[in-house]
């Protein structure tokens, strides 16, 4: 089969389209024909080495995987050749205290996909057979693709480690990224007054066009005055937040009495500084996230069937321009999510 391969770690690294050996699946594996995966900073991570985890190459990256089920290894039920499926991206154990209760985000053998097995930038992907969720048939693979992940990631902070109300005002930020533009029409869905962010004018209209009230520019000086002014200096009351550095720590600036920051990631920096007096004065809550359980995953697909939460898709591309993705998304050129897919595609 085809794979797109990382084969040396760099900032680009190098890649190569390699014909590789096809999966076989162990007794509780499934083989998964994929038909789209979509590329996230979690790709760009593993590109540069930036995961305190240890990466054996070659690798096949791609971890937003949707597609169908090719063969089913021998005790595997429930399952059988030509199920459309979307594939969670956390892999998860099955075995330990948090997967018995459903929270598979807190696995404590969990791996990623793409990153410690080889992901889906390829014809076909391994994978547990517990990390498929049904697809229904009038949800494409690419938008389960583009939700799979960065859809989920979302739902997860604003239903499952935070609760997003009516009437709350909420910033999300980047409308333009996978998380972001999620973020605002779940919080729209709920009832919420959203604010986003976009470096670029197509970015900020594209934030308003998927419902946000305003889209500040954080390359502005003073922008988190900006927030306070447009919610008449109430502040947000819940602010979803994946860039990290000194982005985090302006953002305690917009944050309202009482008020919730949900962070799931840290693009631009991992380390904080924190002024401690405000933020207990205040009673505000700084709230980690981390992947998504199967039941975040379910609420997407729901919400997808509903109508109320679709992805933005920037690009499909096929297996073959894949390093041109990484460019992509490497230099902020993407609106939504980028795309590939094995087989035909238009561009």
């Amino acid at each position: 089969m085809k794979a797109f391969q990382l084969v040396a770690i760099g900032k680009p690294g190098q890649f190569q389209l390699a014909e590789v050996p096809a999966p076989v699946p162990g007794p509780e594996e499934v083989v998964v024909r994929v038909r789209s995966c979509g590329l996230n900073h979690l790709d760009l991570w593993l590109e540069e080495g930036g995961l305190p985890i240890p990466i054996r190459l070659p690798r096949t990256p791609g971890c937003e995987v949707a597609g169908e089920v090719d063969t089913v290894g021998r005790r595997v039920t429930g399952w059988q050749r030509g199920d459309r499926v979307v594939v969670q991206s956390n892999l998860y154990c099955g075995r330990c205290e948090f997967c018995g209760r459903g929270e598979e985000s807190l696995c404590l053998n969990g791996e990623l996909l793409g990153v410690q097995r080889d992901g889906g930038l390829a014809e076909f992907v391994l994978v547990p057979a517990r990390a498929l969720v049904r697809l229904p048939d009038n949800v494409e693979y690419d938008t389960a693709a583009a939700l799979g992940l960065a859809g989920t990631t979302a739902m997860h902070m604003l239903t499952d480690r935070t609760t997003v109300k009516e009437g709350d005002w909420v910033l999300a930020m980047g409308a333009a990224s996978g998380v972001g533009s999620a973020a605002i029409q779940i919080a729209r869905h709920y009832g919420a007054r959203v604010i986003s962010t976009g470096s670029t004018e197509a970015k900020r209209d594209l934030g308003l066009g998927l419902g946000a009230e305003a889209v500040v520019d954080l390359s502005a000086p003073g922008w988190p005055a900006e927030i306070r002014r447009l919610t008449g200096k109430h502040g947000v009351d819940l602010l979803v937040e994946h860039i990290g550095g000194a982005v985090l720590e302006q953002s305690f600036h917009c944050l309202a009495r009482g008020g919730t920051i949900v962070t799931c990631g840290a693009t631009t920096g991992r380390e904080l500084k924190l002024n401690l007096w405000p933020f207990f004065v205040k009673q505000q809550r700084l709230i980690g996230s981390y992947g998504r359980n199967r039941a975040d995953m379910e609420k997407c697909l729901v919400a997808t069937q509903e109508g109320w939460l679709r992805p933005v898709i920037d690009t499909v591309l096929p297996l073959e321009r894949a390093e041109e993705g990484f460019h992509r998304l490497r230099d902020r050129q993407v609106l939504g999510k980028l795309l590939c897919t094995p087989g035909p595609t238009q561009d």
